[in-house]
């Protein structure tokens, strides 16, 4: 008993401990949880915060994207430069600079742009993503003498005499290789878009400047790998670095053509085997993210993930869906990216060092404006289009800035020197409106280089020109189309009246059989930049295709089927792209049907792009 009664009193003095340990432990608790509770109620109070100036951030930006850049545009500038402008005065180096004295102007300013820079960056992988799109060997061959003359040797002079002159200020080589390479490229975002808006995109200028940023647009790839192998092994010399870059390009083409080939086209027909747009867009962000953290992974850069997934799915069919399926995105995030380059234009470091950033402005410009004129000159037309030519893309382009900001990430570059770097690209983007129209302006003073009105009749010399087979109705209305676009025309038809017609409205036509190769050269298809048949007959219409495949095996050649079993034949025969007119017809046809229904536009023009993408993909097969 008096063991029991000693173990109770053990208990009892245990459980007294225990009683009279545990408030103390609970009051601890109970204080922890207070603390925590506080902690949790700032974190929150934090979070509630950020996503306020998330949400005021974004509809300042909405407001800039609505209001501010269509109002700029009404003084015929591009909207990307006027999203750059929107990002200097809506900033916090621009009017946010007097947030404190009028602290009502921080509800129309940017608080937070870091908060912005992801967003940005995905405006970035969308621009890398659709440029691949476009790259296309048929492109560049048809293109060659501009890419590969003008563009190569404008690209590789401009980025050593830049490079050089950043290596005797100072620099380190692979820095001032870095900066010279970014400022050699111009800006295909607003060169391309001041050339849709003045109509001169099939022009001259036109195609001489896509040649040129389409060189321009290959070598964003391996100046990447460039800035992502410099800075992973600085005991390098330059020249094996190089080299690794090259290899490591050659490599990523490789695989790409062997994942293009024979898995992604099986995935998006996979998925557009349910006929719903959702899975194909769904397929293709998955396409440009993934691609964007694989090379990430790798320890390269995300945009070139980018980059190659748009190379790798305009291999395919599904090229020209997904190109209409971004565009809406890709404006507004592309808006965004300009933006933050606005943001990120410093004006005090601007106005501190206006020597510095003027002079590099203009030592830029000048360089440029020579050897672009140089390049222009020897490979691709005479004085007048040379000028022209060099003052559009003169200025520095959007490219720079994801370059330089790779090399600031990597720490090739200095805070300093990506601030000035980024400072004269941008202030040299904004004059690029105005320095095309002085271009413009100085070419009008040079004599007009015009082989066409030299050759008469015979177009064999002419390049870039579109040749149209056939110049009734529907030829007539490509042939205005391109009109517009201040295209040059060459067309034949076998219609003598036709021909007459035409001649005395001054078009450049005659009388000829398409089928008849001496025909075509004589039209200049050596030269031509595509062909356009839209013969009534089927069988001429079918022999012209057969003769300009002969002849240009790698040309985009389009043409007009009467249906289905034509447009099979025609096929047969070469053609890039046939368009039946029963097939058409009955598009037409079904859409106006669907809104006499009440259906809406937008919905009827979606199910009739799913219903001619069912169609003609019964004719490819």
């Amino acid at each position: 008993m008096l063991a029991g009664r000693e173990r109770f009193s053990r208990s009892r003095t245990a459980a007294f401990q225990v009683r009279d340990w545990h408030p103390r432990r609970t009051n601890d608790r109970d204080a922890s949880k207070r603390r925590h509770r506080f902690s949790g109620d700032n974190q929150r109070n934090m979070e509630h915060a950020t996503h306020e100036v998330l949400i005021k951030d974004g509809l300042v930006f909405l407001f800039a994207a609505g209001l501010v850049v269509p109002l700029l545009r009404a003084f015929k500038l591009p909207s990307i430069v006027g999203f750059i402008l929107a990002g200097v005065a809506l900033g916090p180096n621009g009017i946010g600079a007097f947030a404190g004295s009028w602290p009502v102007i921080q509800y129309f300013t940017l608080s937070d742009p870091e908060s912005v820079a992801p967003l940005a960056e995905l405006g970035v992988l969308f621009l890398l993503f659709l440029l691949g799109l476009e790259l296309s060997f048929s492109k560049l061959w048809a293109l060659r003498r501009i890419v590969f003359g003008a563009g190569l040797s404008q690209a590789i002079v401009s980025a050593a005499v830049i490079g050089l002159v950043a290596y005797a200020l100072g620099l380190p080589a692979p820095t001032a290789t870095l900066i010279g390479l970014a400022l050699a490229l111009s800006s295909t975002a607003i060169v391309m878009q001041l050339l849709i808006d003045n109509r001169q995109a099939a022009a001259p200028i036109g195609r001489t400047s896509l040649g040129i940023l389409l060189l321009q647009d290959i070598l964003v790839a391996p100046i990447l790998i460039f800035a992502g192998f410099a800075a992973t092994d600085t005991n390098q010399g330059l020249a094996s670095v190089l080299f690794e870059a090259l290899v490591e390009g050659f490599v990523a083409i490789a695989i790409i053509v062997v994942i293009g080939r024979f898995l992604l086209s099986r995935l998006f027909h996979l998925a557009a085997a349910d006929g719903s747009r959702d899975f194909l867009m769904a397929l293709t962000l998955l396409t440009v993210l993934g691609a964007a953290v694989i090379t990430a992974s790798a320890g390269l850069s995300i945009a070139l993930g980018a980059f190659l997934a748009g190379m790798l799915l305009g291999e395919t069919e599904f090229r020209h869906q997904t190109e209409v399926d971004l565009e809406p995105f890709k404006g507004l995030l592309l808006g965004l990216f300009f933006m933050t380059v606005g943001l990120g234009l410093d004006l005090g470091v601007i106005f501190n060092q206006w020597p510095v950033v003027l002079g590099g402005m203009l030592a830029l410009i000048a360089a440029k404006l020579l050897i672009a004129g140089g390049a222009v000159r020897l490979f691709a037309g005479g004085n007048s289009l040379s000028v022209e030519a060099a003052f559009l893309l003169a200025p520095a382009g959007e490219f720079a800035f994801v370059i330089v900001a790779a090399g600031a990430a990597s720490g090739m570059i200095d805070a300093e020197t990506a601030t000035l770097v980024a400072a004269i690209a941008g202030l040299s983007m904004l004059l690029t409106p105005a320095s095309w129209r002085f271009g413009r302006w100085l070419g009008t003073l040079l004599p007009a280089e015009d082989k066409s009105q030299m050759l008469g009749n015979d177009f064999s010399e002419v390049e870039g020109q579109v040749i149209i087979a056939g110049l009734g109705r529907v030829g007539q209305a490509v042939a205005r189309i391109l009109d517009n676009e201040q295209a040059e025309i060459v067309a034949f038809d076998t219609k003598p009246e036709t021909v007459a017609r035409e001649r005395k409205s001054g078009r450049k036509i005659y009388l000829g059989d398409g089928s008849r190769e001496e025909v075509l050269l004589k039209a200049g298809l050596h030269g031509a930049s595509m062909v356009v048949v839209t013969l009534d007959d089927p069988t001429s219409a079918e022999r012209t295709v057969q003769a300009a495949r002969r002849i240009r095996p790698e040309m985009p050649i389009l043409a007009r089927a009467k249906d289905a079993d034509h447009a099979r034949l025609l096929y047969d025969a070469g053609a890039s792209f046939v368009v039946p007119d029963a097939i058409e017809a009955g598009l037409q046809m079904s859409a106006r049907a669907l809104e006499e229904y009440g259906y809406e536009g937008d919905t009827v023009r979606d199910m009739i792009a799913l219903e001619r993408d069912t169609e003609y993909r019964k004719i490819d097969n």
